[in-house]
């Protein structure tokens, strides 16, 4: 029960810092697209300051969350933060949700119980060796850069799109050497941990995910990247639980099915959640990649 409300308190402070984040990079200059330069415009921003602290504070409950829970329990249940994001973006819109509002609603939720409820995650090997580790890190971080290298050709909401998956890919990757680096505080101890690469790969991982976010929230509305920034950390963080941190779910041929039926619905409820009207606009789209608005 404690992890579980640990990680909806995440998905929480999540989705209300994404929504007030996505209404502060609309408003920054777009020639510091995918630069780090962007975050030096958007750290003079109050609302932006206030979703950083809000995201911050959601990380640090879903790295509490997975220190006592397994990814592939905490990962489904921070994919919930599109309903608070929804909330929000609802009450600052006052949009109504409508069917496709109330099926995405229903549809998430439903998800992530029949995922749980037929996965049953928990804990396994500790170890899965090291090729299997860096074959897996190895894979989702190529797919996260190749998908950052093949949004620049695409129009403004593809572009934020791809971007947004190639964070949401990296947070998972995030996650994932977060239960690392909370087990081994637990076995050496706080300093102990700077002796390993686990921590200043997180601090790399973290501030590049931060970037492709803020520049996904810059080009195109909230509603283009949301949904695969929701969909693609979840997916990511089970597939590393299970490729080499251990976790294991139930494999027969029942519990499988009801999974994939799971994540499924997850992915189909954040798009129709993530498209919904309530979500804030972002700039448009006819908008050049290198032209600076006057603000």
């Amino acid at each position: 029960m404690a992890v579980f409300l640990l990680g909806v308190g995440a998905a929480c402070c999540l989705g209300f810092g994404f929504v007030l984040q996505q209404r502060a990079a609309s408003r920054a200059p777009l020639a510091d697209f995918l630069s780090f330069r962007l975050l030096l415009h958007l750290i003079r921003m109050p609302d932006w300051l206030c979703g950083i602290a809000l995201m911050v504070a959601g990380q640090v409950l879903g790295a509490v969350a997975l220190a006592y829970g397994e990814v592939t329990l905490v990962e489904p249940l921070t994919a919930t933060n599109l309903l608070f994001a929804m909330a929000l973006s609802r009450r600052l819109t006052r949009q109504p949700l409508g069917w496709s509002g109330w099926g995405g609603v229903l549809l998430l939720a439903a998800g992530v119980t029949a995922f749980i409820v037929a996965g049953q995650p928990r804990g396994g090997d500790a170890d899965a060796g090291p090729l299997r580790h860096w074959l897996v890190f190895g894979v989702v971080a190529g797919l996260a850069l190749l998908l950052t290298l093949g949004a620049r050709r695409l129009h403004a909401s593809a572009e934020a799109a791809l971007l947004a998956l190639a964070a949401g890919l990296l947070y998972g990757l995030q996650d994932a050497l977060t239960r690392i680096c909370g087990q081994l505080v637990r076995d050496d101890g706080v300093a102990g941990l700077f002796a390993h690469w686990q921590p200043y790969a997180i601090v790399v991982i973290g501030l590049t995910g931060m970037l492709l976010v803020q520049s996904a929230f810059e080009t195109a509305a909230l509603r283009m990247s949301l949904p695969s920034l929701t969909a693609a950390q979840p997916l990511a963080g089970i597939a590393c639980g299970v490729g080499f941190l251990g976790d294991r779910v139930r494999f027969s041929t029942g519990a499988l099915a009801w999974e994939a039926v799971g994540l499924a619905a997850i992915v189909v409820g954040v798009i129709l959640l993530g498209r919904h009207p309530a979500m804030p606009p972002g700039v448009a789209p006819q908008e050049p990649i290198g032209a600076t608005r006057v603000l």
